[in-house]
């Protein structure tokens, strides 16, 4: 229910966005958006440890073993998904893909706007939320299997896209494996900024008018 509840808010900000800051202050709407979607993002981390979901300790479990596993997994899913499956994907869902393009076009105007929320703020909402609040929870009740599928599942429907949700199952699944060998979330946050990292920069550098790819995870 809490993940469904962070569907919600996430509902409400991209509203919120359309509806009210791209209308009455188109100038400023990409940092309005920006601050709504940090303060969102930060009142819900602040309700779940309110409630005693989950304990926010980004230090646990941290090694070296495991951060250099995390550069590994980052480097692994770009090669994986962006190389190989993702222009498989775009083949197959060509309307999705033509929307995606938007949001392409959309981090190329704002760049450090996009990289801060595409690079920073979604790694950590994301694995805190998917992997140390929902994966941790679920592997105590029903085993990492069904833990890993479940979480993996749940990323992949918070992003709004095809191409998207087919590559956030797979990346869903590595990440939960790091997860639940590591036992850090500090170290599933920087494979995924890692990887979002890569992909942003490839993304923003590349030239527009050739052959489309998929982008960074948007949140």
């Amino acid at each position: 229910m809490w993940v469904l509840a962070w569907f919600g808010v996430m509902l409400f900000y991209t509203l919120l966005d359309v509806a009210v800051w791209r209308k009455t202050a188109p100038r400023r709407a990409r940092i309005l958006n920006l601050l709504t979607v940090a303060l969102c993002m930060g009142g819900f981390l602040v309700l779940l440890k309110a409630k005693g979901r989950f304990e926010l300790n980004l230090a646990y479990g941290v090694t070296l073993q495991g951060i250099l596993l995390a550069i590994v997994c980052a480097v692994a899913l770009y090669f994986l998904l962006d190389k190989f499956l993702d222009p498989i994907f775009e083949g197959m869902l060509p309307g999705s893909e033509e929307r995606y393009q938007e949001t392409l076009r959309s981090l190329r105007q704002a760049p450090v706007i996009s990289f801060i929320q595409v690079c920073i703020l979604a790694p950590v909402m994301e694995e805190l939320l998917m992997r140390g609040f929902l994966l941790g929870g679920l592997s105590a009740s029903y085993g990492n299997v069904t833990a890993l599928l479940a979480s993996s599942a749940f990323f992949a429907l918070l992003h709004f896209n095809m191409v998207q949700t087919l590559s956030e199952l797979i990346s869903g699944i590595v990440l939960g494996l790091l997860y639940i060998h590591t036992g850090s979330v500090a170290c599933c946050i920087a494979a995924h900024a890692g990887y979002n990292m890569i992909s942003f920069f490839t993304t923003i550098n590349r030239d527009p008018s050739r052959s489309s790819k998929k982008s960074p995870k948007a949140p």
